[in-house]
């Protein structure tokens, strides 16, 4: 999927195109195809160009050691393959925010500092989310 491009410019290509799901869900998150464009052209894809960089770059070698793990993060294909991932659940846990804060009748404002960090910075935006809902509802829940 990717193979064509360095392992830079395929990192860049996945940015950019997670991003316009992102902005999806910061600025349209009412709009009836929004759900529907993010799962299925951003999170779907994402996962479709993880299985077909994972099936190259995972080995089977059955060590699941820190050191093999951090070893294979210098391989700039590997650290792809990991940022995919990352790119992915990120996009679904903000689906998700946006999802659950609908359905909880949470302001939609509240929300977009969540989307930011959870792209940027996954748990801390999921976090917050947590944080805002509880006050919100006034009860923890999951």
């Amino acid at each position: 999927m990717l193979y064509f491009l360095s392992p830079d410019a395929a990192f860049q290509a996945v940015n950019a195109f997670a991003l316009i799901f992102w902005i999806f869900l910061a600025v349209l998150p009412k709009w009836a195809y929004t759900r529907r464009i993010v799962m299925f052209g951003g999170i779907l894809l994402l996962s479709v160009t993880y299985l077909s960089l994972s099936s190259i770059l995972l080995s089977t070698s059955g060590d699941m050691s820190l050191a093999t793990v951090s070893k294979g993060f210098q391989n700039p294909h590997a650290a792809l393959l990991g940022w995919v991932h990352y790119l992915a659940f990120d996009m679904f846990v903000g689906a998700w925010e946006v999802h659950d804060a609908q359905t909880n009748g949470i302001a939609h404002w509240f929300v977009i500092p969540c989307l930011f960090l959870t792209f940027m910075a996954g748990p801390i935006g999921l976090l917050l989310y947590f944080i805002i809902r509880t006050i919100h509802t006034k009860s923890v829940q999951v």
